[in-house]
């Protein structure tokens, strides 16, 4: 695509950390270098971006890798022939409990004796049925041997509700993306159990998605697209540059919340440290993985939400849905090397 084109894409996104890279593209100008004009529409949920991403609304967004799983498998809602044109980021988000767990499990007990101390059942939320926070989530519980479809209940929450919901009560943990879990505890809520890094250093958590008929009908767009935040996330990975994105996420258009509240989260943990937030890791994190999919695809099937698949059919259907020719040609663009290997091993069983 040419520098004298001027497409106009609209891209959704919700008030979190990690939609950093659509926000730097914008105000840096790496739209335009790449020929587009980039107009960026904050979104109230995952529920109202997946809508919009599916009328037409919007062209892409930034949204949660599991979100695109879901709607492309056609799980707990209307299916859609997706696509991923990118990773955005890795790591960078929190399970929460209330005051009350976390200070029964700093006595010492273990998570399904602090939940025994509840006068009801536990209630957490998650931002999205099939979504990474709810993965997060499931996993952990089981992984601390409680099920967590039959012993809790799950609700889906905007990810700003949370720290207040937590507040009031009405929540006894939660699931999402910073800087909720840093509001939580600003607010003395609650506190952090584990942060996602932890869980699985360097699992997949946002990513650039569009419409599939998008990626193939317009593929220079989408490989312009893809370039223009690729940058982005590369620009983010230095240190001194986000200390400068730290005011333009906090501005209320944006996420809204203090600049020193976004500081905590953007600039709390080297980018070497494997658990921490990273949007680029030298080009380790953004290409668009087929394994992760794999991956998401066995845990719905885990919970009960997907049947079996032929192992040929699951492999066309995850090409298609994984646009690594759009990533190749934008990486090769900016001169970012593809890694050795765009598959990768699955996390520890938990």
């Amino acid at each position: 695509m040419s520098e004298s084109t001027d497409v106009t894409l609209s891209l959704g996104y919700l008030p979190l950390i990690d939609c950093a890279p659509l926000i730097v593209a914008a105000r840096l100008g790496f739209d335009r270098r790449h020929g587009l004009r980039l107009r960026l529409q904050r979104q109230a949920s995952w529920a109202a971006l997946r809508d919009k991403l599916l009328s037409g609304e919007l062209d892409a967004a930034q949204a949660l890798a599991g979100l695109v799983y879901g709607v492309d498998a056609g799980i707990g809602g209307p299916q859609a022939d997706l696509a991923v044109l990118m990773t955005l980021n890795h790591n960078g988000q929190a399970i929460v409990l209330s005051s009350s767990l976390a200070a029964a499990l700093a006595e010492g007990r273990d998570v399904r004796a602090a939940l025994a101390t509840l006068p009801r059942v536990p209630v957490f939320a998650q931002t999205f049925p099939t979504g990474t926070h709810a993965m997060w989530l499931y996993g952990w519980l089981a992984g601390q041997g409680v099920d967590p479809l039959r012993e809790v209940r799950s609700l889906t929450l905007p990810p700003p509700q949370m720290p207040q919901a937590l507040a009031r009560g009405e929540l006894d943990g939660f699931c999402a993306g910073e800087p909720w879990a840093a509001e939580a505890i600003a607010a003395h809520a609650g506190a952090v159990a584990l942060p996602s890094g932890r869980l699985w250093p360097g699992h997949p958590e946002k990513v650039l998605a569009c419409r599939r008929a998008f990626a193939a009908l317009q593929p220079d767009t989408a490989t312009a697209l893809t370039a223009a935040v690729l940058e982005a996330c590369r620009w983010l990975d230095e240190p001194q540059n986000r200390c400068e994105a730290v005011a333009w996420l906090a501005q209320p258009e944006a996420i809204g919340l203090p600049a020193a509240t976004i500081a905590d989260c953007l600039l709390a943990q080297p980018p070497t440290d494997p658990s921490a937030l990273r949007f680029h890791g030298d080009g380790e994190v953004n290409p668009p993985r087929r394994s992760d999919g794999r991956w998401f695809l066995r845990q719905f099937r885990r919970w009960g939400w997907l049947a079996p698949a032929a192992a040929d059919e699951e492999e066309t259907r995850l090409a298609d849905l994984h646009r690594l020719d759009s990533y190749r040609s934008a990486a090769q663009r900016l001169g970012i090397a593809l890694p050795v290997s765009v598959e990768r091993p699955d996390p520890v069983a938990w």
